[in-house]
């Protein structure tokens, strides 16, 4: 069971399932003044700061 749940996490932190949950948890310990975003705001900042900032990609 153990192996099956370390897989699962594994997985989710591939795919970026925590990913805002870790964000939410950086502002409030680090900038406890800054407004949280939702999610789906989070997400939509998130994509459009790729789109704009490509770095290294093959296209």
């Amino acid at each position: 069971m153990r192996i099956i749940k370390a897989v699962w996490w594994w997985l989710g932190e591939i795919v970026g399932e925590n990913e805002y949950a870790k964000y939410v948890a950086h502002l409030r310990h680090h900038h406890p003044d800054r407004p949280i975003p939702s999610e789906r705001e989070y997400f939509r900042q998130r994509y459009a700061e790729k789109a704009a900032n490509p770095g290294a990609r093959c296209c």
